[in-house]
């Protein structure tokens, strides 16, 4: 895309965000599901202005890699290990759980068994996105509720990359389990060279230079996109760079200035994360997969909070607690997109396939986010009482 394409993508996005943003709160309706609506309207499969929504998810993606390195900075190495100990039982159990219904809906509708399998993995994850945009980070992320949600969401992370290697293993004819490998390697050592570098040259250049606001901005970005260029390379993801590039910094007094600084920006680019997710949506196929997608929807909307909640006072979470978590994971994710994305590319999902998993993370989008921003405190929330930040 040339500069000016993308000057016109960013005014399209923008603009038309103020004005729908503008009639939602007026109709207290909730903010992402009306960027999603926005990227539909102005996609190529509705009015066709913005015609390239693959650069426009790309440079969404910067949103996701800036949200996973401000949870990193608000999570100390030691919590953060603590944490991982607790919630594996319950990523495990949910995992197997969710996977199994959703592969029991592939195969009622008629997908083959791999397809279903696939389907079954889709449901398996919760957004990262949903989950922690709307989680209020200075009321709630220091509290059990923001840990146990971070905690599970990167244990799911990493279950969905070891999916995603085995799906392009397969699908490329190449043996998979040699790239898998690698991640198993590869994730030890790139935090042992995070915390390593973080401590005796990182540290060492915030405390000699802190007193110049925009160099600490400048260098913790720096330090986030590097090591999650590392990590891409590496066969981990950007996500898991990014993250480990923040937990190598939750320990330095200037944490809390860089997540406040990067704020707007993690806002700027997941707004344009939900429109691309809705630009990117083909809607002349929705009549073929409706059905299957609602139903798989509907299934992740309902089962996803119940399991959750029964799981977690099964390890003696307090009721309102691990209900309220169950809510905030209800949906499915965008590593389901990508699932659905590389399954069929590398020819293992049919089209049609492909495009179920699509309409259904859509779907748990829309439906999930109307349940926690009318019910819970989010950042975004339309009531005055629920708003927090």
């Amino acid at each position: 895309m040339e500069a000016e394409g993308i000057v016109h993508a960013i005014f399209l996005i923008f603009t038309g965000a103020a004005v729908i943003a503008t009639v939602v709160l007026y109709a207290r309706q909730a903010l992402p599901v009306a960027y999603i609506a926005l990227g539909l309207l102005l996609g190529p499969w509705g009015v066709g202005l913005a015609t390239d929504p693959a650069v426009i998810r790309g440079m969404a993606d910067v949103g996701i890699i800036f949200l996973l390195f401000l949870l990193g900075l608000n999570l100390e190495p030691q919590e953060l290990r603590r944490l991982m100990r607790e919630v594996t039982t319950v990523t495990v159990v949910t995992s197997v759980a969710f996977w199994l219904v959703g592969g029991a809906i592939g195969l009622v509708f008629g997908y083959t068994v791999l397809e279903s399998v696939l389907i079954g993995a889709a449901m398996m994850f919760s957004s990262t996105i949903i989950g922690l945009k709307l989680l209020p980070t200075s009321a709630l992320h220091h509290q059990r509720m923001g840990e146990i949600i971070v905690s599970i969401l990167l244990l799911q992370d990493v279950i969905a990359i070891v999916v995603l290697l085995l799906l392009e293993g397969y699908g490329g004819g190449h043996n998979p389990f040699t790239a898998l490998l690698l991640c198993v390697i590869g994730a030890p050592l790139l935090a042992l060279f995070a915390f390593g570098f973080s401590r005796y040259a990182i540290t060492k250049l915030f405390f000699k230079f802190d007193q110049i606001q925009e160099y600490v901005f400048l260098l913790a970005i720096g330090w986030c996109l590097a090591l999650a260029e590392l990590a891409q390379y590496l066969g981990l993801s950007y996500e898991i760079g990014a993250f480990i590039a923040g937990v190598s910094l939750a320990t330095n007094p200037v944490a809390r200035f860089i997540a406040e600084s990067l704020k707007p920006l993690r806002d700027f680019f997941l707004i344009m994360f939900f429109f691309a997710l809705g630009a990117g949506f083909d809607v002349t196929v929705l009549p073929a997969v409706f059905v299957p997608a609602v139903v798989l929807a509907f299934a992740a909307l309902l089962v996803k909070p119940i399991v959750f909640d029964k799981i977690l006072e099964h390890e003696h979470e307090r009721p309102d607690l691990s209900r309220q978590i169950g809510v905030r994971l209800g949906q499915i994710s965008e590593f389901s997109l990508l699932i659905a994305v590389v399954g069929y590319e590398t020819s293992v999902l049919s089209e049609q396939a492909s495009y179920v998993i699509q309409a259904a993370t859509i779907l748990t989008f829309i439906g999930s986010s109307y349940w926690i921003v009318l019910r819970y405190p989010t950042p975004v929330a339309v009531s005055d009482s629920l708003r927090r930040d």
